[in-house]
This record gives C-alpha cells, structure tokens and sequence, in this order.
C-alpha cells in the first residue's frame, strides 16, 4: 500500500499492513520514498518535476493516483506512479488546491477544490469534469478573500460524511465552512450559526477555515482549523467553541490535522507559533516555530512533542498525514524546508528520513520562509 504527504490531499489513512511506499508532494514534483527491509526510508523515484504539486490521493477502487498542481491542473497515473497524464477536461481553473474521492452508490467520484474557490467533480475517474456551482451560491460568496495578494480565497480542503455518503464539506479559506447533504446540489454555512465566541476572538475570525474532521462515532461532533485556532461543535454546526491550549499564542496558526481512525480521541496538529502576517512583517527574518502537539481526549488538552523533532524550527510543517495499521499508528511531516519527519510509534519518538527536498508548502508560505 502507498500512502501521500501532501497539503491539499488525503491525510489519514487505514491499512491491514504498513504502507511501504510514501509519496510527498513538494514544489517539484513527487517524489516516492520506498520502505528498505531494515525499516528505514530511501528516495526511489521523482515524477511531475517542475510541478508545485498540491495534493495527493489514491483512488483505491481503481489503482488510479492522483496529483494536484498550483497552476498546474490535475494529473493521473494507472501504473503506480510511473507515468502520469493529464485529466482536466471540463475543469476552467488550473490552479489546484484540493483533492479528495469518495463513493457514493456504487460510484467513484473525484473531486478538485480550485483558486479562485470553485470545486468540481468526475465521474469517470478524471477522463471529464463538471462544475458544482451551487458552491458560488452561498450568500457569503461576494465576501470571500484572502489576506495575501492576489487575495483571491480558495477551497483549501475536502471531506466527506462518515456515514452518508452523499454529504459533502468543504473548506473555503478564507470565507466559509460549507456543507452540502444532498451531493453538492445546494451548500449550508456551519460557521455562521450561533458561534460562541471567545471574547478575544471575533466571530469574523472563523471564515478562515483550513480542515475539518467529522467524528466517525457522531458526525454531530465536527472539529475544525482556522486561521484563529482549533473550533469544535456538537451539533453539527448550530454552536461552536473555540479550543486552545495553555502555550499556543492568541494567533497560533494550526493548519495540519489527523486523528487515528479508529481512535479519533487521539489526534494531532501542526501549528506555527504565529499567523503568517507576522512572517510577512519579518520579512527575511521570517520565522514559523512550527510544532507538532498531541492529544489523547480528543483535544482537549494537548502536548507539544519532542524526541527528535526540533526544538526550534523556522518552517512552517506545511502537510501532515497519519497511517493507522493493526493497532499502530504512523505520523509523517513535511517543511517548507524540504524535511520530513517521521514517527511510527504514535509520536513519542521522531526520525528526519528526508532534508533537501524541494518545499513541501501550500503555495507562497514557501516564499515567507525561504532562507535568510
């Protein structure tokens, strides 16, 4: 089994045995690490050179990968990652956010979040695409942006209810938290209903939405990272609460979010100490104090982890993913520095398996954070 470390794409995984193959999406390209017999990672394989690739996922019904690409459209291989083509007949922007498949009655479906926030769907495995434009119909639309030129706002990730098939979420950074029940033919807003606020944080603050996860155990129970922090609610939307931790700052910036599938009471987040528009302000001496915390009751309280990973650490952890198998449990992390860490023993322990990659970044934080 193959799993992928990337921005935009599939960041949990469940498997019967680990994977031994690891693709991560950087600014040029793919590349596949292989797992050696003596468990350690190697380079194998680099494809899609000269591509900011942005998302990774693996249609498993089909053996068909697929790549995402900032200005770079979207991508497919059949053969395992060997050769690749490109499928984006019927998609009008090509500048690809997110990527994330699903099946409902029997039937793949693709789906490719774009910039400017559009999101359109596949049904015959990319080969052609349509438009949900019910997605542009929701009364926030006009508002939607983003802080960074050319502030254009973006459908940053996708997700899907654990028991119905046909329920759809997606993350509008910045501008919504958006759901649709009956296959992307109409959206609701879940950010704006009853919020409570925190009184030093605006309800303005959650339009800027990064990830949500929906509790396989009660999709009632939705949590959700922002711009502003971590948002949790037990009513599908109708009130939020915001969540901190003693030592994250009043602008942490939480953006990579896993659970373990099969025990979502243990999850983790990679969040910089502060938001980007203090890397913006720094200018060459931009700096993200990016860290990796844990929490075994289901955010509630969070623990920075350490054991090998760095004590202080300029980039930002620009994807996470996680790999549940028989009990075990895998973390990967990858830097706009081009590094990834990795830890196979549920986070107590971190090994660097890779340190001159091209950035593994959403496109532009790797710009902030180049080097002095």
């Amino acid at each position: 089994m193959a799993i992928g470390l990337s921005h935009g794409g599939t960041n949990v995984y469940s498997s019967t045995e680990r994977a031994r193959q690891l693709w991560v999406a950087t600014q040029d390209g793919l590349v596949l690490f292989e797992r050696t017999d003596d468990g350690k990672w190697r380079a194998s394989q680099h494809a899609l050179r000269g591509q900011h690739i942005s998302s990774i996922i693996f249609e498993r019904t089909s053996g068909v990968i697929f790549a995402g690409a900032f200005f770079g459209s979207v991508h497919a291989s059949t053969d395992g990652g060997r050769n690749w083509e490109r499928r984006d007949n019927g998609i009008a922007i090509h500048d690809i956010y997110s990527l994330a498949s699903h099946v409902v009655d029997g039937k793949v479906r693709v789906y490719a979040g774009t910039e400017p926030a559009h999101l359109f769907m596949s049904e015959d495995l990319g080969r052609h695409w349509t438009e949900l434009t019910s997605l542009r119909e929701v009364p926030t639309t006009s508002a939607w942006s983003f802080p960074a030129p050319p502030h254009v706002a973006h459908t940053k990730f996708i997700t899907f209810d654990p028991y119905d098939a046909k329920t759809i979420y997606a993350c509008i950074e910045q501008g919504a938290f958006l759901k649709s029940a009956d296959e992307g033919k109409s959206w609701a807003e879940l950010n704006t209903v009853g919020f409570l606020a925190n009184k030093n944080r605006p309800v303005e603050q959650f339009y800027d939405v990064h990830r949500a996860l929906i509790d396989p155990r009660d999709p009632r129970k939705i949590y959700v990272t922002g711009g502003a922090g971590l948002y949790v609610t037990h009513t599908g939307g109708g009130n939020w609460e915001r969540w901190t931790s003693p030592d994250w700052a009043a602008d942490v910036y939480p953006d990579g979010f896993v659970w373990n599938p099969k025990n979502p009471d243990l999850m983790f987040v990679a969040a910089a100490e502060h938001n980007p528009t203090t890397w913006r302000k720094a200018g060459p001496l931009a700096y993200a104090g990016a860290k990796i915390y844990r929490s075994n009751d289901g955010g509630k309280n969070w623990q920075r982890l350490g054991g090998g990973l760095p004590e202080s650490l300029k980039h930002e952890f620009g994807a996470l993913c996680l790999e549940e198998s028989n009990g075990s449990c895998s973390i990967f992390g990858g830097t706009t520095g081009g590094e990834v860490f990795c830890s196979e023993d549920g986070g107590e322990s971190w090994s660097c398996i890779a340190s001159d990659l091209a950035p593994i970044s959403k496109k532009g934080h790797e710009r902030l954070l180049a080097a002095s």
